[in-house]
């Protein structure tokens, strides 16, 4: 123990020394700086020291066990932490006296922390083995209490037994005595206790004075320790205050600069007041150079606006003739379209009286009617035809001889045309550039005049096969000689670009002009040597190749169609060239055909080959994907635009690439092309700014000037038709002018196109282009008010202009839009300049102005951009004048802050004022204010309405509309004009309406909750939240726990759940707040009900289930009242009457009739402290009316549909009448069968109408019908689902049910009535048996014991899923068996089940088979009986005896055997002797000799003939239940012998042997037999046949040798007499037809003396037998008197039988005597 302490102490200070040694580790660094950082090292092993500190607190929440242990560690550690203690001491002793001169070091601070932690470590081992000390103290002392209350309770037993034992009682002294040896018991558990704390004590103590000597051993050390701490302390304190002088002298230095800060702020101020002072001087100078100007302004104003409004009437008078014009002609329309209308009506009526009269005449003639009809049809719409044709060969021959003559005097001036360009030619190149540039000049002024000289600069697209064949034979005339054509060709260019020629039938033209042919001698370059064949298949392939005939290719059956080569660039772009540089482009050529091809260079437009060079080397045959290069060289020698294209042949079909060279140009654009200034004061100066773009590659010179006949003045205010049309019109222009229409688009393009001249059409088409937009945006009718609005302002306008006279403008009009610094300047390729616009407003009004910019390129044309601007002079002004507080309600506080702004220059003093109707609800704070300079003001709105303000209000409030309007005024100091604000608010109340009032929840039980519904009404129109607070425990408030929102004026339903917690009367009231904290009461009355029984469960949620199968819930009644104590717990009763009685308690569920549940048992009692277990089960079943109704429906359908069958029918035989009566018309005999077949139906027709179908009523159906089954599956197959909520009643008494008797019922009261309530959802089965008419019930009936029967059942998947089976287990161990299980059923599948049912005992078998699929289950109930098959045998015994018989005769016997069981039996006779194993028995030795005794073989002698010895008739068959069976048994013996025997069985079902029975019989050869005996042979004869005595033999020899019986007697002696012993031998006659002559057998016993001297008494000695009868002879034996029993008796006697022969047979009589 003491190691293990060592141990752990020692790891606790390695552990510490190793966080020291990583804290010490990472405060290196900060070590070698300032003598600050030393503190945080400090504090860091302060806290370092606190935590482990902290750690030791955790010791005395331990247990005592962990107490003595850890103190007995703490003890025997000690000396460990001495012996470290002192080291430590040792070295800090050493090192005390040098730490009074210098600064402590950083490992001595570490030995301090340590030392301070192991000492602090042994106070708390003090303090815990101190406090441990205590604990053991009182618990002895606590022990030592017990001990003595322990032994005076022993002594007050031992007192009470003897006082006991004197008084006699006997069981007072076994209680006492079992009591006194408890106590003894746990006195000495104490006593032993006690020893332990005690012991514990001593070794606290010890340890104790241990952990004090170690104390004292540490004293000096504690002390050094003490001032350590001291002198540690005091340098914290020096590092502090340095520290303190450090921030003084830096707060001093920031207060310096904060000094120089505020100095410079204030020079700064001084500056801004002086700049703003000159700004202020200049505005005033400003301001009246304005005013000298403003009367001048206004003029202009008006003139622009009486212009405006001029052009505006005009436009609306073309558009009101146009409107007129437009309904015009739609009238007219109406009227020509309505003409035409009738006239074709009329056209059709007649040709209906056409078609109608020759019907007539055809059926007069006796002709067929649709024939004739058809080909007149035929005839007129063929002459139609013909005279069309004739029209259209009259106007085609017209056209033909007008496109001749065109054509003719086109080629004449063709032939004119190519003469005057020869001539030109012949003339040869201008040399000087300056004829060059006239002759481009020449060319730009004739395709800017004439328009068809655009058609010859086209753009460019890949050409036919037909357009490219070959350069030399093409007819494109030259872009130089098009350039240099007069104009007085200009006609005669215009007619050469309309194509007259066309052909006269459509395809027969392939190609677009006439094709160059080479002649024939051009064509043979081939040798003289060349064969006729090679000359003419060279000939043909040169004339196709050059005549761009080409080769389609075809490959895998798909022919290639399009461009066979793909150029990548796809355009050959030559941008921004210089005259005299060489440019060259790269493009390659990619095989894009199928297959193999090849690519031939044709060459380049006839106008670019003088400066196009193409460089191309043929590569030959080219694969599929391939490519090759084409270096294309441009040099050009004009600066001009060029483009045209370079050809290319291949295999199938030309191509071309086009070309293009630009040249450079000025591409200017400005950013915007209007400037907005918005609306700024007079005086102020705002600048914007233009951006103008060179996107081109030439730079060029702009100038910057106003456009011609503007000066950028001012104009007065808007109209008020203005100032609302034009804020609409400009975000209509600004919104959709992305998208509108070409004309607007091309309208805002040619502002930067126009000319200065025509800058008042563009206007007044922008002003067509909004006005259009407005209509189409604001629709017809707002524009027509409108434009009457405009025509009305006009008006006023012009008669105001009339009335005062024209006032003469002044001199000098003021300039408010001014350009900036920048007005003229260059423009370098690809790049941009800003222009800077400045706006000083000195007048208010709107001001505009339009700029141009002017380039010196004369290619670029001015840009035009205009300017607006709006100054106004108002003081002050409110930013929202229209205050909206939205809805309001009464008495409460709305607040809002209104904005005002000034654009004074002063100070002005505002005054606020309510109208006097409203100073009671409505205030503005502060009445009177002063705003600042260009500043705001914010002015409090407290709006506070009351019940009283449609009162007060008066015309400000609108009662109906509860709107209110107030206008405010803000009274300016000098000002006569009040600026005015109107307050917007809808006031309505704060009420919520509960109906009903009050509402009472009658009786209650415990057991469940009562709901009612109640209508909370929101009166206001604004939403409110509401919320039910301060709910009772048995309350509950739905939906979302009586919170919500109610919108305006809306009601909402909650439902109120009152739920008693005990039996009383309740009293309460709700409390429903609003969000403003109003309240609104509800009352509310309920009477607590605890009834005497309760449920487990009174919500019951079976899970969805589909029809037919069955869903079990289980629950239990219990009776919990066993005492009436109230005062204990709750006991049952009616509010606060009486208690209900304590005993058995009865009750009863009323289930609904037709519902689908069933409560097992629904009636019981209950007694005391028990419960009843309840199941109930939920089967939904669809119901028999529903079924019956749906068997109604379905017959109604099957004869609706039998009678649209019918009548189709009929009508078509009444077809086939017609054609018959139309064939005798035509002289047709109609066949037998058309005849006959008409007759048949009308007979069936007559039938069924006097007949007609009557559907049954539903009560007609029967449930065991094919209707009745077909509705029952067709409503399972479309079966969607139904939910039901039952509630059922649970009615309880108190009393048992079964002590009451007859109709006496027990006293309940309906309060106590318990609900259960069931939530029953009932699904569509996904599985459904379509055998046995949809049952679910696999009846097999009666089956017999051990007989297998087999019953196949058809299941069908009726879902729309695969559904995955499982099937529920039968009992193993039961008669059935489900052989054939399913895995999986596919949607709509059929699949067969195979059940087996095999009964082993004779009872009734129940079982169900659960078909489980994810959905749902199938349940199939298995019903069988198992019968035991039983038959009576008339037969008794177990032998049928046939008897005697004479060999070679017949004799038969009946038996019957009848059927006792149920079920019909199928049997069959057997017999042994034919069984199949018969043979090989009969080779197994005898069964005297391998059997044992007693055992029989049933198989006796059988005949010789090998036919069987007995036959049986019937040998198979069915004998039905409580009938029964005739057997005939016929004996037929071929020979004599005694042994004839076989067995009979009687098998059932071909398995069970009901019935053995031994058939016996005896063949002899005479009519007489002896039958008694013991046997004295083997009943087996020999396998040797031996044969009959001859008939002579017989006759000469009529007696036959005698034969030997014996006859055995037993005398059994008993203890006072003896039994006589008995025997009998049969002496028969066999009835038989032969031997006729002897009717009967004699017989005799001789020696008669002998045996009776021996005892034996024989009786009759003699007599006769007649034929079929038996005699016995009785033959007794008594011992005689001289009787041995040592040795048995045995005497000889003869029996002689006379019939057709004598016999003699010796009888020997063996007696003896037998003692029991």
């Amino acid at each position: 123990m003491p190691n293990s302490i060592k141990r752990i102490a020692s790891m606790e200070d390695i552990e510490f020394f190793d966080i020291c040694e990583k804290e010490q580790t990472a405060a290196t660094p900060f070590l070698e700086q300032e003598k600050d950082d030393d503190d945080s090292v400090t504090d860091q092993f302060w806290n370092v020291a606190n935590q482990q500190n902290g750690k030791g607190h955790k010791i005395g929440e331990e247990s005592e066990e962990e107490d003595k242990i850890r103190s007995k560690d703490a003890s025997e550690g000690v000396g460990e932490d001495n012996d470290s203690s002192g080291e430590i001491q040792e070295r800090h002793m050493n090192n005390g006296n040098n730490n009074n001169n210098k600064t402590m070091k950083y490992a001595d601070r570490v030995q301090i922390l340590n030392l301070r932690r192991n000492l602090n470590q042994l106070d708390n081992i003090a303090k815990e083995k101190d406090l441990t000390i205590e604990k053991a103290r009182e618990e002895l002392s606590a022990c030592q209490l017990r001990i003595e209350m322990l032994t005076k309770e022993r002594e007050c037993s031992e007192t009470k037994i003897e006082e006991e034992k004197e008084a006699g009682n006997t069981a007072a002294i076994f209680h006492l005595q079992a009591m006194h040896r408890r106590l003894c018991a746990e006195l000495g558990n104490e006593k032993e206790l006690e020893l332990k704390i005690a012991s514990m004590l001593k070794e606290n103590v010890y340890e104790m004075w241990q952990i004090e000597i170690e104390q004292g051993k540490f004293g000096s050390l504690r002390e050094q320790l003490e001032q350590d701490e001291e002198e540690l302390e005091r340098e914290c304190k020096e590092r502090a205050e340095q520290r303190i002088q450090k921030e003084k002298t830096a707060a001093r230095l920031a207060e310096r600069k904060q000094q120089v800060g505020k100095r410079k702020e204030m020079e700064a101020c001084e500056a801004y007041e002086r700049r703003h002072q000159k700004v202020v001087e200049d505005a005033h100078r400003n301001h009246e150079k304005a005013v000298q100007f403003l009367k001048k302004s206004m003029s202009r104003i008006r003139q622009k606006e009486a212009k405006e409004e001029l052009k505006t009437q005009k436009h609306m008078e073309k558009r009101m003739q146009a409107v007129l014009s437009l309904k015009n002609n739609i009238t007219s329309n109406r009227e020509t379209l309505r003409t035409l209308q009738v006239r074709d009506k009329a056209k059709a009526l007649e040709a209906k009286k056409q078609e109608m009269k020759m019907t007539g005449a055809i059926l007069a003639e006796g002709g067929d009617v649709t024939k004739e009809i058809f080909l007149h049809k035929q005839r007129v719409e063929l002459e139609r035809q013909k005279q069309e044709f004739t029209e259209q060969q009259k106007s085609r021959k017209i056209e033909i001889v007008a496109r001749i003559l065109q054509e003719e005097a086109y080629v004449e001036k063709q032939k004119k045309h190519q003469a005057r360009a020869e001539a030109l030619r012949s003339q040869g190149k201008l040399q000087d550039s300056l004829q060059w540039r006239i002759k481009t000049w020449q060319y730009i002024e004739n395709a800017c005049e004439d328009p068809a000289a655009a058609v010859l600069q086209k753009s460019w697209r890949t050409p036919s096969a037909c357009s490219l064949v070959d350069d030399k034979s093409s007819s494109v005339v030259d872009f130089s000689e098009k350039a240099l054509q007069d104009t007085s060709y200009e006609n005669d260019d215009e007619e050469a670009n309309e194509t007259l020629a066309e052909p006269e039938f459509t395809g027969l033209w392939s190609q677009e002009c006439n094709l160059y042919k080479v002649p024939k001698d051009e064509t043979d370059p081939k040798p003289l040597g060349a064969s006729k064949m090679e000359k003419k298949i060279f000939t043909e392939n040169l004339e196709k190749l050059r005549s761009g005939i080409i080769r389609k290719q075809v490959v895998s059956g798909h022919e290639f169609k399009g461009c066979p080569f793909y150029s990548k660039p796809s355009l050959i772009h030559f941008k921004d060239f210089d005259v005299g540089k060489t440019y060259k482009k790269k493009i390659i050529l990619i095989n894009a055909s199928y297959s193999v091809n090849f690519c031939k260079l044709v060459g380049v437009s006839e106008h670019l080959k003088d400066f196009i060079n193409i460089q191309f080397d043929p590569p030959g045959q080219m694969s599929a994907g391939m490519s090759c290069e084409v270096v294309v060289t441009f040099k050009p020698m004009i600066n001009e635009f060029l483009e045209g294209k370079v050809t290319f042949l291949a295999q199938n079909g030309s191509f071309s690439i086009p070309l293009k060279c630009t040249t450079k140009r000025c591409v200017l654009a400005l950013d915007k092309e209007l400037i907005d200034f918005g609306t700024h004061v007079v005086g102020e100066t705002i600048s914007r700014t233009i951006i103008l773009t060179n996107r081109g590659a030439l730079g060029t010179r702009f100038k910057l000037q106003t456009s011609a006949g503007d000066n950028g003045t001012c104009t007065t205010a808007k109209s008020s038709l203005e100032r609302m049309v034009n804020p609409a019109l400009d975000g209509i222009t600004s919104e959709e002018k992305a998208s509108s229409s070409p004309v607007e688009s091309s309208i805002y393009e040619n502002k930067e196109q126009v000319s200065p001249v025509h800058t008042e059409e563009v206007r007044q088409t922008c002003m067509v282009g909004e006005s259009q937009k407005m209509e189409n945006n604001l629709g017809s009718s707002h524009v027509e008010q409108l434009s009457q609005d405009a025509l009305i302002t006009e008006a006023d306008l012009e008669a105001e202009n009339a009335q005062s006279p024209a006032e003469p403008p002044p001199e000098e009009a003021p300039i408010e839009i001014t350009l900036g610094k920048v007005t003229e300047g260059e423009v370098g390729p690809f790049s941009s300049i800003k222009l800077q616009i400045i706006f000083t407003p000195s007048v208010p009004g709107d001001v505009h102005a339009e700029f141009e910019i002017a380039f010196d390129n004369p290619n670029c044309k001015p840009l035009h951009f205009a300017v607006i601007g709006v100054s106004v002079d108002v003081p002050v002004w409110v930013p929202n004048p229209n205050v909206d507080l939205k809805i309001c309600m009464y008495d409460r506080l709305y607040q809002d802050c209104i904005i005002i702004r000034s654009r004074a220059k002063a100070a002005l003093r505002l005054k606020f004022e309510v109208c006097k109707e409203l100073s009671n609800h409505m205030e503005l704070l502060p009445k009177t204010g002063y705003i600042q300079a260009q500043s705001s003001f914010s002015v409090q709105l407290k709006f506070l309405p009351r019940h009283s303000l449609p009162e007060d209000a008066g015309k400000y409030f609108d009662r109906e509309t509860r709107v209110l309007e107030v206008p405010m005024t803000i009274m300016i100091a000098d000002k006569t004009k009040p600026v005015e604000f109107i307050v917007h608010a809808i006031v309505t109340t704060s009420d919520l309406e509960i109906s009903p009032a009050e509402v009472n929840f009658g009786y209650c039980t415990i057991y469940e909750a009562v709901q009612t519904t109640i209508t909370l009404t929101n009166k206001s129109i604004l939403p409110q939240e509401f919320g039910f607070v301060g709910l009772p425990e048995f309350v509950e408030i739905q939906p979302s726990d009586g919170f919500g929102i109610l919108l305006p004026l809306e009601s909402l339903n909650l439902d109120i759940i009152f739920k008693a917690s005990k039996a009383k009367e309740y009293s309460f009231e709700l409390t429903c707040k609003s969000e403003i904290n109003r309240q609104f009461k509800l009352s509310c009355k309920a009477v607590g009900v605890h009834p005497p029984l309760e449920l487990s469960h009174s919500l019951v949620k079976f899970a969805a289930t589909a029809l037919n199968d069955v869903s079990t819930a289980t629950l239990y009644v219990i009776n919990a009242h066993v005492s009436l104590n109230c005062f204990t717990h709750a006991v049952p009763r009616i509010g606060k009457g009486e208690i209900a009685p304590v005993g058995p308690t009865s009750f009863e569920f009323l289930v609904p009739e037709d519902s689908p549940v069933t409560i097992m048992p629904s009636v019981g009692t209950v007694l005391p402290g028990k419960k009843c277990l309840i199941q109930v089960y939920f089967r939904p079943v669809l119901s028999e009316q529903l079924i019956r109704e749906e068997a109604v429906q379905m017959l109604c359908r099957a004869d609706a549909k039998r009678t649209m069958l019918k009548k189709i029918h009929e009508s078509e035989m009444q077809k086939r009448k017609d054609e018959t009566v139309a064939g005798k018309k035509d002289g047709k005999k109609p066949s037998f069968a058309a005849l006959r077949q008409p007759l048949r139906v009308r007979s069936s027709k007559h039938a069924a109408a006097s007949s007609g179908f009557e559907p049954p009523k539903p009560e007609e159906i029967k449930t065991n019908s094919e209707e009745y089954i077909a509705a029952q599956y067709s409503l399972i197959r479309n079966f969607t689902g139904t939910f039901e909520r039952y509630i059922i009643p649970c009615f309880v008494a108190s009393g048992d049910i079964d002590e009451k008797k007859g109709s006496e019922n027990l006293k309940y009261s309906p309060y106590n009535t318990l609900y259960l309530e069931l939530h029953c959802p009932a699904v569509a089965p996904s599985v459904v048996v379509t055998s046995n008419n949809g049952k679910n019930i696999v009846n097999f009936g009666e089956v017999a014991v051990g007989h297998r029967v087999i019953k196949r059942i058809t299941i069908q998947n009726i879902s729309q899923e695969q559904l995955a089976l499982g099937f529920s287990i039968l009992n193993p161990n039961g008669p059935f068996l489900l052989v054939s299980p399913v895995g999986t059923l596919e949607p709509g599948e059929n699949q067969f089940l195979f059940i087996s049912f095999c009964p082993n005992e004779s009872k009734l078998f129940f079982e169900t088979l659960d078909i489980r699929s994810i959905k749902a289950t199938l349940t199939l109930s298995i019903i069988g009986q198992g019968v035991a098959p039983s038959i009576a045998c008339s037969v008794e015994g177990e032998v049928l005896d046939m008897g005697y018989v004479i060999a070679k005769e017949k004799v038969t016997s009946t038996f019957k055997i009848q059927n006792t069981s149920t079920l019909p039996l199928r049997y069959s006779i057997k017999l042994e002797s034919l069984s199949q194993t018969r043979d090989k028995e009969q080779q197994r030795l005898p069964f005297f000799i391998t059997s044992p005794p007693g055992w029989t073989d049933f198989v006796g002698t059988q005949n010789y003939s090998g036919l069987s010895v007995f036959n049986i008739f019937p040998v198979e068959g069915v004998i039905e239940p409580g009938k029964s069976q005739d057997f005939t048994v016929t004996f037929s013996p071929d020979h004599a012998s005694l042994y004839y025997s076989d067995c009979l069985k009687v098998v059932l079902f071909g398995k069970e042997i009901a019935r053995e029975i031994w058939l016996k019989g005896a063949a002899r050869n005479h009519m007489m037999f002896v039958e008694g005996g013991d046997p004295l042979d083997v009943p087996l004869e020999s396998l040797a046949i031996t044969s009959p005595m001859s008939e002579e033999a017989a006759k000469g020899e009529l007696e036959e040798p005698a034969k030997s019986l014996l006859l055995s007697l037993e005398y059994i002696q008993g203890e006072t007499s003896g039994t006589p012993a008995v025997r009998e031998l049969k002496i028969g006659a066999i009835r038989t037809a032969q031997f006729a002559s002897k009717k009967n057998v004699e017989f005799s016993l001789d020696s008669l003396p002998v045996l009776q001297q021996k005892g034996f008494t024989i009786e009759p000695v003699k007599g006769t037998v007649d034929r079929g009868q038996i005699k016995c002879i009785s033959v007794s034996w008594v011992p005689p008197a001289d009787f041995d029993p040592d040795h048995p008796l045995m005497v000889a006697a003869v029996l002689t039988l006379k019939g057709d022969i004598k016999e003699s047979y010796k009888v020997l009589f063996i007696a003896r005597a037998v003692c029991t």
